[in-house]
């Protein structure tokens, strides 16, 4: 349990002073335009002085016709920094790493959202989108890329990129949605090289010292995971991330194909060679036993998620008190309001766990 609170450092030199970091959890708080509301800054705040090491926002759409749900925070405009400016500022108040998640949701833009047609590295007519010329790709690459700048501009520490949950990104990586025929299609290089470019440009617009993590899906979403595998390590041995955080679903679950079965899904990527390169997951990890079951496995953090909308300040509570328990739901819309979320992330909760809050 002590390890739970050593400091940890990535190799741009950031330090997070213990191994919780909040999960970049969808709360439908931001305003229409995508600027910050206040609701969803008190909401970010709580957990940076509750004790999390890293505070990440929720998905950040870095193009308008990028955005994946109603009320998602932007980051692609200047309009966008006055908001930004201030939660970076009150995170960082609160010894915590301010980092924002950068997104495109490609074909899982809503259509009645966006009022254009989504786009996406190739058509689906199953998701009613048009693929991406030549030209779009570029400009996608340079919209992350942007978007990252425009977090460092803001005060931010760092980004975390998206590239899990079959966002767009995601779908170039997979071979079942991307199907294009250029340098960004074909065989599994190609198809990372979208993640790669964004990579490299925002390691040369932001700099050494600027946090920088990317989010991948091991398995689902036409992802294989010997091919998630083989992303990660390609990823540790380009040397240009920070961290890697695998959402794993469940922390303990084994691979969905047969033939990886036996084992854990999280043990495919522990294994691997990461030299500083730190790695964590996300998925059901609620108790004390599972964050120390996961740094036993070799993991050098974990992302709260569900358990860190319970209790705004889970680390303080841990560490204060080595028999704590987190509460168990469902718990009352009352309660939760006293965590700090408000109606709409209430209303959006119910809809996505409907055992999550009682009647």
């Amino acid at each position: 349990m002590n390890k739970v609170f050593d400091s940890l450092a990535f190799p741009c030199g950031r330090v997070m002073n213990n191994r919780f970091m909040l999960a970049p959890l969808t709360n439908t708080q931001s305003k229409v335009d995508g600027r910050l509301s206040e609701a969803e800054i008190r909401w970010l705040e709580m957990r940076a002085e509750g004790g999390f090491g890293v505070t990440m926002t929720a998905a950040a759409h870095v193009n308008s016709l990028g955005q994946g749900f109603a009320g998602q925070l932007g980051v692609f405009s200047d309009a966008h920094l006055p908001g930004l400016r201030d939660l970076a500022r009150r995170i960082k108040a609160h010894a915590s790493l301010a980092v924002v998640q950068i997104h495109h949701a490609g074909f899982r833009a809503p259509r009645e959202l966006i009022g254009d047609m989504p786009v996406a590295p190739s058509p689906s007519e199953k998701f009613g989108a048009r693929g991406l010329e030549h030209d779009e790709v570029q400009s996608l690459i340079e919209d992350f890329i942007s978007g990252a700048v425009r977090a460092k501009q803001a005060g931010f520490d760092g980004v975390e990129i998206h590239a899990a949950h079959n966002y767009i990104i995601g779908q170039f990586l997979s071979a079942e949605f991307n199907r294009r025929t250029d340098e960004y299609g074909g065989p599994l290089a190609n198809r990372c090289k979208v993640l790669f470019d964004i990579i490299k440009g925002i390691r040369e617009r932001c700099g050494a010292d600027f946090l920088l993590g990317v989010r991948l899906s091991p398995e689902r979403h036409g992802i294989l995971l010997e091919e998630a595998v083989s992303t990660a390590k390609a990823l540790f041995a380009a040397k240009e991330i920070d961290f890697l955080d695998v959402s794993a679903w469940n922390i303990y679950k084994e691979p969905i194909e047969e033939r990886f079965q036996g084992r854990s899904l999280l043990s495919y990527f522990v294994e691997l060679n990461r030299g500083e390169i730190r790695l964590g997951a996300a998925g059901k990890i609620y108790s004390p036993e599972d964050i120390c079951h996961c740094l036993d496995q070799g993991l050098d953090f974990v992302l709260l998620g569900r358990a860190a909308m319970l209790h705004h300040n889970y680390p303080q509570l841990l560490r204060d008190d080595a028999a704590f328990k987190p509460k168990h739901i469902p718990v009352s819309r009352a309660y939760l309001r006293d965590e700090g979320l408000s109606e709409k992330f209430l209303d959006y909760i119910v809809g996505m766990w409907p055992d999550f809050i009682s009647s």
